[in-house]
This record gives C-alpha cells, sequence and structure tokens, in this order.
C-alpha cells in the first residue's frame, strides 16, 4: 500500500481489511510512506497488533511506483494485492475470493473492476463517477468498469500478482509519476502471463472532489500515457488527439489575437465542444437522475479531455526536451 497524507482514510482502509474472513494471522500488510506530513504513519502503526505482520516503510522516492517496490520486495507471501490508502473494499471476502481464483485459475495475474462510486460521496463525485464511465469519458479497450469474469488483457486492470511474476517482467518503473501499473500490466501481457477478471475482486475508488483535483490527476495520468507510450512505441489515436486538441485550443487562442478569422473558428470549435458535452450531460442525466451531471458534467468532461491533453503534451515536451515541463 503506497501512502502520502491519508490520515483521512486510512484508518478506514486497514478496517476493511481487519474484517476480511481470511486468517489475518496469514495476512502480510506493508505500507510504503512517502514522507508524510500529517498522522498517517501513527494510524496505520495502530493497526500493527490487528494482523500477522504490518510494517509501515519508508517510501523514499514518495511515488506510487517507488512505493509499490518497497512493498513487494520488502514482502515474503506468495501472493501480492495492491491497494491505495482511500479505496472502499465492499465485502469481507476479498482475501479468501482472491486466494481461491489464484489457485483455481492458475492466473499469474488477476484483475479487479474499479468503479468510482463508493458510498458516502458528494454529487460532484457522483457526477465524476458518471462522466468517467461513460463513452465520452473512458478508454475504450479498458475493464475497470466491467462486470464478467475470464481472461484478459491485464493492461487497464492487473492489481494481484503471484510473487514469481515480478521475477519474470520485473518490478514498477520508478521514472513513473502515473501509470506504473499500466506499464507493469503491459509487460504482464507480453509475457504471456494468464490473467483474469473478476467481479468478486472489485474495489471502489474515490473520485476526486473538485474540479482542481481532477484536472490534476488527469495531467499526470497524461503524462504517464505518454511515457507509457513512448516506452513502448505504442501509438494511441485518443492520447495524441487530446494532445492536439489542447494544442490547437491553445495555438487558436494565440492567433485570434492576431486574426479574426481564427477568432471566429476557435469561437465555432469552443462552441461546439461545449454543446457536445452539455448535450451528453443532459442525457446522462435522463439516465441516472444525478443534478450533479447538470451542474457540473461539461466541465468534468473538459477538465478530464483537457486534462489528459496538456498531460500528454507535458510528457512529449520532456522526452524533446529532458528536464523541462
Amino acid at each position: 500500500m503506497p501512502v502520502r497524507n491519508e490520515e483521512r482514510f486510512i484508518g478506514k482502509t486497514l478496517d476493511q481489511l481487519r474484517q476480511q474472513e481470511y486468517p489475518l494471522d496469514k495476512v502480510e500488510v506493508i505500507i510504503a510512506d512517502g514522507d508524510s506530513s500529517d498522522n498517517t504513519r501513527e494510524i496505520a502503526k495502530g493497526f500493527a497488533s490487528r494482523f500477522g505482520s504490518l510494517r509501515v516503510l519508508n517510501n523514499a522516492g514518495m511515488l506510487p511506483s517507488s512505493g509499490r517496490n518497497v512493498g513487494v520486495r520488502q514482502s515474503s507471501a506468495p501472493y501480492i494485492l495492491i491497494l491505495d490508502g482511500h479505496c472502499h473494499i465492499p465485502g469481507n471476502k476479498l482475501l479468501d475470493d482472491m486466494v481461491r481464483l489464484f489457485e483455481s485459475t492458475g492466473a499469474g495475474c488477476l484483475c479487479r473492476p474499479q468503479p468510482l462510486d463508493p458510498p458516502d460521496i458528494s454529487s460532484f463525485q457522483r457526477a465524476v463517477a458518471i462522466c468517467r464511465n461513460s463513452t465520452l469519458g473512458h478508454k475504450p479497450g479498458s475493464e475497470i468498469y466491467a462486470d464478467f469474469e475470464g481472461e484478459v488483457d491485464p493492461t487497464s486492470s492487473g492489481a494481484m500478482y503471484r510473487r514469481e511474476v515480478f521475477d519474470i517482467v520485473g518490478y514498477f518503473d520508478e521514472s513513473f509519476d502515473a501509470c506504473e501499473d499500466v506499464e507493469l500490466n503491459h509487460r504482464v501481457k507480453e509475457a504471456g502471463i494468464k490473467s483474469i477478471l473478476s467481479p468478486l475482486l472489485k474495489i471502489y475508488y474515490y473520485p476526486r472532489e473538485n474540479l482542481r483535483g481532477l484536472w490534476k490527476q488527469m495531467r499526470r495520468y497524461g503524462r504517464g500515457r505518454f511515457n507509457y507510450s513512448a516506452k513502448h512505441r505504442i501509438f494511441s489515436p485518443i492520447q495524441w488527439f487530446s494532445g492536439a486538441a489542447a494544442a490547437g485550443l491553445a495555438l487558436g487562442i494565440v492567433l485570434s489575437i492576431f486574426s479574426t478569422l481564427f477568432c471566429w473558428l476557435t469561437m465555432l470549435a469552443t462552441l461546439g465542444y461545449l454543446l457536445l458535452v452539455s448535450a451528453f450531460s443532459i442525457q446522462l442525466y435522463r439516465e441516472k437522475k444525478e443534478l450533479g451531471l447538470l451542474l457540473f458534467g461539461p466541465s468534468i468532461f473538459a477538465a478530464v479531455h483537457f486534462g489528459l491533453g496538456v498531460g500528454f503534451l507535458e510528457g512529449l515536451m520532456g522526452r524533446v526536451w529532458p528536464g523541462r515541463r
């Protein structure tokens, strides 16, 4: 569990782990803390007596990728589950189901749905969850919102591994600040390791609480997606399109200063985009009856699309001019 400043959530997450029916004397919990400045460490250490083993270790790299590696390298269990410090585990059979599926399927990697609608979230967060799960807000081919059991490409949703998988494909790439899981799972796929998705392994993640947080998250994802695509020489039309759209809007705004034609073209393109996301938000409202979609839907889609685009461009610029953002 790589964490940093998770005092609001980590106690609840660990308590949900403690309530699992699996024998807790066989559960090893390793928390890799990236120099938290709040009470994350103290809260985590308070659970030490409730598991067979719970250790809070230092994540000197302070990134999720380096924290994951600390946990994997310092663990001794045959099966490894990666968790964030703030998530919602819906039942008490997660660990039991994980072990059973590893043993019954022979899979080296287990994949899980990761929906964004845990209980007790705000109207804005519910709107984010619905938008992200829609065709306009979700990457095609990803299984994080899927609800079936079977063999899959693990790239988008792998999160549980046999220990020997890391001997085969290596560890998380610590040059990544985001999408380090996607990058490792790509290597799992390339190695031909059997990967199984099951709704029994579903874990709910919390959407960002405001537009600023969502924008920052999407920028990180955009940079991570570029780094992943560049490392493995994968062409992603959607990612390039989002980057081109962000660059085109910025260029259009600049050229509008000097040209009436570009001013009109930029205004028309912006208006067309706003009409699209507004119409889509209204349609989602009709289906889901969530008022937040009318209030926040267009701005949520804009944060997702242009956040990813700007992050992708930042990744590209970092590759062209190393050391610059």
